[in-house]
């Protein structure tokens, strides 16, 4: 399992951050950051999820086979 984050689409509304705050953080200009882009595989429902809340798909989760 791999997430990352694309800064570029990004537009700072900070739900990755709050629902994940051990996985993600924002940089100085409150953009998103990937603290652990190699998340344990039981995280998988909340990363999900947090796909789901950003508003701008910056955030991409690659699941294993």
């Amino acid at each position: 399992m791999r997430i990352s984050a694309e800064k570029t689409r990004c537009i700072g509304a900070g739900h990755c951050v709050r629902a994940a705050p051990d996985l993600f953080d924002a940089d100085e200009d409150g953009l998103v950051t990937v603290s652990n882009p190699d998340p344990d595989p039981s995280r998988a429902d909340i990363l999900r999820d947090v796909v789901g809340l950003c508003p701008n798909a910056a955030i991409t989760l690659q699941e294993d086979p």
